[in-house]
């Protein structure tokens, strides 16, 4: 069953029975919970502290040590399906990227897979800042984030340095 065949049935139904239904959606799913929480109270500041904290567990867990790129990874990808702001996803972004440096420069060199993740949010994050017309909010961390890589390897500091001289002229 596809989205037209769900909304064809839908558009069938009384406002008491969608309301019922949606009701059942927010007590069961939690992403659907947060999806209206943050839609009747749209408080993009916490929802973005929130989420950062999630991203941060996946480089640095409260317990034990294991790297897991995927918890930090999902935490953007929900997040993006909030309706955020741009500018809000380019700071959860440039967080993603500022964690994956302060990692490195905490535990040593890890792999390219690893860097390879961080370059592209790097990227990204520069990309829709250039594109929302706000990259000079976030030029000195996007600066930052290059002074801290000169030291670590596999090419990192010199692809970060390149994307931010493409962005930054």
């Amino acid at each position: 069953m596809g989205l037209r065949e769900v909304k064809s049935e839908l558009n069938k139904q009384d406002k008491e029975t969608l309301i019922k239904h949606i009701s059942e959606l927010y007590k069961k799913f939690k992403p659907v919970k947060e999806y209206f929480d943050f839609y009747l109270n749209p408080n993009e500041e916490e929802i973005l502290k929130k989420y950062k904290e999630m991203v941060r567990e996946g480089f640095f867990p409260k317990r034990g040590f294991a790297l897991k790129l995927s918890i930090s990874r999902k935490a953007i990808n929900d997040f993006k399906k909030l309706g955020t702001s741009e500018e809000s996803l380019v700071d959860l972004l440039l967080y993603y990227a500022e964690c994956g440096v302060e990692f490195t420069n905490e535990y040593g060199d890890i792999d390219e897979n690893f860097y390879t993740s961080i370059e592209n949010t790097y990227d990204k994050a520069l990309k829709i800042a250039e594109k929302e017309r706000v990259f000079e909010k976030f030029k000195n961390r996007a600066y930052s984030l290059v002074e801290e890589t000169v030291d670590i390897g596999w090419g990192f500091h010199d692809y970060l340095s390149e994307v931010y001289y493409k962005h930054y002229r």
